[in-house]
């Protein structure tokens, strides 16, 4: 069977019927109509990994995400916290989380900022720069509950919870971003015309999971959380494929996110076009191995924070022509 999870499928009823009214997407609306389809409650895509890799919630971004980056495991007993550059930007009166992969830091930009900060979370862990964007903290103490980055991006930045357990981490964020106002290498990209770093964002922290247990076996993702899970398990896979045809195992799991930031933006060109190549490139595909007999069932599970829903395709749905093609608009909620 292969699982596709689709982050940035849904959006309002209207909105859908208005992006798709254009758009020949006969393998998807085919799919829709033989398929049997649950409404599910939102959800992040981070929830619906764990749950289908036998794992629980929430994941801990950090310790995965450096397995994937060729770091550790230094000991399931080690806890780390994504500390993550990011530049908060003014827009329309409030602070909004830019994408970034926009930053585009350069190794040694990266190693300069993390060494003026590492003295500000000294009493909190140590700072390491695993990779240009990804830092990433090794905790002294469990760390509070902080919001995930990749929910985030796209949209008004919230503020720390005033609690205790979270003072002594607005503190130090807030000094964090005086240093880097008037650091060097702020001053230089400013400079340039490209975009500073002004804020680090926490999140994702934990130890490594004891392995779950999954149908799967590859596991075929650009996030390099979902790569740090596929090494912890052992499954095969990588970077996401070009397409069906390129994902060849027996019982795939795909995360295809590119529909996730266009929707959390709102930007309907990009969203119509990645909607399109998806069709193309999994989806008509993955109909006509059903229809061989290649392939014996389809599962997509579409997430947002709206609702979620999932469709389930076996080969024998395929005979139910009585079933007409359906709309993408009833993906959404009702």
């Amino acid at each position: 069977m292969l699982t596709l999870i689709v982050p940035g499928l849904i959006w309002t009823r209207q909105a859908l019927a208005d992006l798709t009214c254009d758009l020949p997407l006969p393998a998807f609306t085919t799919l829709l109509g033989r398929g049997r389809m649950v409404r599910q409650p939102p959800r992040n895509t981070a929830d619906v990994l764990a749950a289908q890799l036998g794992l629980p919630s929430p994941l801990p971004a950090a310790a995965l995400r450096r397995l994937a980056l060729g770091k550790g495991p230094d000991g399931r007993e080690d806890e780390w916290l994504c500390l993550d550059p990011v530049r908060l930007n003014f827009a329309d009166g409030t602070l909004v989380v830019d994408d970034p992969r926009r930053l585009d830091l350069a190794a040694a930009e990266s190693e300069a900022l993390t060494e003026a900060l590492a003295p500000l979370f000294a009493h909190l862990g140590q700072l390491e720069a695993t990779s240009p964007a990804a830092w990433h903290l090794r905790l002294g103490a469990p760390a509070p509950d902080f919001e995930g980055l990749p929910d985030t991006v796209g949209r008004a930045a919230s503020p720390l919870p005033l609690g205790p357990a979270h003072a002594p981490w607005r503190q130090a964020i807030n000094e964090a971003q005086i240093e880097l106002h008037a650091h060097p290498v702020n001053r230089e990209r400013e400079a340039a015309g490209r975009p500073v770093v002004n804020s680090v964002w926490p999140w994702g922290g934990g130890g490594l999971p004891a392995t779950g247990t999954c149908d799967h076996d590859a596991l075929w993702s650009d996030d390099s959380v979902a790569q740090g899970l596929g090494r912890l398990l052992g499954l095969g896979g990588g970077a996401l494929s070009a397409g069906f045809a390129a994902a060849s195992s027996r019982s795939p799991l795909v995360i295809h996110d590119a529909l996730a930031h266009p929707a959390r933006t709102g930007d309907a060109l990009a969203w119509r076009e990645q909607i399109e190549g998806f069709e193309a490139a999994w989806l008509a595909p993955a109909l006509a191995a059903l229809k061989s007999g290649r392939l014996d069932a389809l599962q997509l599970i579409a997430t947002g924070d709206r609702g979620g829903a999932e469709l389930r395709v076996g080969r024998g749905d395929l005979w139910k022509f009585w079933r007409k093609p359906r709309s993408l608009a009833d993906l959404a909620p009702s």
